[in-house]
């Protein structure tokens, strides 16, 4: 098979040596046949770009011959060396020592340095541009799923191993996958797809399990809950349903969202369930209630990007859209509205850190378009902006460790980034000052 890049790989192994591309590592090539763009304002239009071979023996007809899943050298590692500050004696002296003042000075925390470059790279070969899918997810196995037109493909984050798991067009009916979610344990990966319906595979047999039907559109979000899972549609409505009940059992619909659904989040504790929706709503229900427990209207665009505070019990942000730019944040727990920061661009995602009290964006249109920004909370100041991808970055998961991101954008590339650092065990520290450290 012939990748971008001219090599000639006939086998899957050989496609998976490293190979130079310039600024990046590990480029991986998914393909992607062209899907169209949502209807709604907040899709952007595509510019037209080549088609790629799927990780198939067999050749798409309309798609000249790509490789998939190829690596190039690695980037120039960024410094990371953080300069200390230097002190000077005050000339006029005083009651305290060289030793005391050095004690009683307050040093400033030195910044915390983030790789501007990614550290590996994967080709993409025509992941679809449109905001309201969810096409990439990580799981707890360290496995990542990718949804590339009618196909998923599962690339191992440790072996570097690529499975194709499913083909929609191997149906009578054509269908495309907008939609992949995994389970907390990483053993079922959901996919939702262009004619409204929920697949849930077993990835360890590689078999489909289930057909979860229901939705008269397509389903661009899905949240797993233990053993039931929830679905959001463009026919604006959400079905929460048990995977393991007889498949006549149609779950439980909810239907206050008036345009496509295209947001869903639990929280940690799993008891509340977070929706967004292109009626620039964002919804709070707690099950066991009809109808939403919160229901919030400051948005003034499309409600994509929800996330969970893992630190602070009850703390939800979301972002908007094109026309709305910020991201909000809010307590659940009183049901009042908190902090807002206006990004300058519309918001595609957001995810928080799991070490520290960081969160992480990605963005499209705008003054901000095509970044990646980690913001520090609460204070919402920027650690740092990274600019790779050249399309909107519509797709972003978490490493299982929580270290390391991956975004997608319609550029055709996947882009993995090291953007957090595991929170260091606290540390006595022997100080002339601690009394209490001398006894014994």
């Amino acid at each position: 098979i012939s990748n971008v890049h001219g090599d000639v790989s006939p086998t899957i192994a050989q496609m998976m040596e490293p190979r130079l591309r310039a600024g990046a590592e590990s480029p991986i090539e998914i393909p992607l046949s062209p899907a169209p763009s949502s209807c709604s304002a907040e899709a952007g239009v595509t510019p037209t770009k080549s088609i790629s071979l799927p990780l198939s023996p067999v050749v798409p007809k309309q798609s000249p011959a790509r490789a998939l899943f190829a690596y190039s050298a690695k980037t120039t590692p960024v410094k990371m060396g953080v300069q200390t500050p230097t002190h000077t004696t005050s000339p006029f002296g005083g009651p305290f020592g060289v030793d005391s003042q050095r004690l009683l000075r307050t040093p400033r925390k030195p910044t915390r340095k983030v790789p501007k470059n990614p550290y590996k790279v994967l080709d993409a070969p025509e992941l679809q541009d449109d905001f309201y899918l969810n096409l990439v997810d990580w799981s707890s196995q360290n496995q990542l799923s990718v949804g590339l037109s009618t196909c998923v493909y599962l690339w191992s984050a440790t072996t570097s191993q690529v499975i194709k798991l499913c083909d929609l067009s191997a149906s009578n009916e054509q269908d495309q996958v907008t939609s992949v979610q995994w389970c907390d344990k990483g053993d079922l990966l959901a996919v939702g797809t262009n004619r409204g319906i929920t697949q849930i595979w077993d990835v360890t047999t590689q078999k489909k399990i289930r057909d979860l039907g229901g939705h008269t559109s397509r389903v661009g979000c899905l949240a797993w809950n233990a053993d039931t899972i929830c679905s959001g549609s463009r026919d604006r409505t959400i079905i929460h349903r048990d995977i393991r009940a007889p498949d006549n059992e149609e779950g439980r619909k909810m239907t206050h969202h008036r345009q496509e659904v295209c947001g869903l989040k639990w929280s940690p504790d799993k008891q509340l369930l977070a929706s967004g929706g292109n009626d620039n709503q964002l919804l709070v229900w707690n099950l066991r209630r009809p109808d939403p427990l919160q229901t919030y209207t400051q948005h003034n665009a499309a409600v994509k990007a929800l996330a969970w505070s893992p630190h602070h019990h009850g703390l939800l942000v979301s972002g908007g859209g094109t026309a709305d730019r910020c991201l909000r944040f809010w307590n659940t727990l009183t049901a009042q509205p908190m902090q807002c920061v206006d990004t300058g661009s519309q918001v595609c995602n957001v995810a928080w850190s799991k070490h520290s009290s960081e969160l992480v964006s990605t963005h499209g249109y705008s003054y901000n378009h095509l970044q990646v920004i980690i913001w520090k909370y609460p204070s919402l100041q920027p650690v740092t902006k990274l600019v790779g991808h050249q399309f909107r970055v519509l797709y972003l998961a978490m490493s299982p460790d929580g270290e390391s991101i991956v975004t997608g954008a319609g550029d055709e590339t996947l882009r993995f980034w090291h953007v957090f650092n595991k929170g260091n065990p606290p540390t006595i520290t022997r100080s002339k000052l601690n009394l209490l450290s001398t006894i014994r």
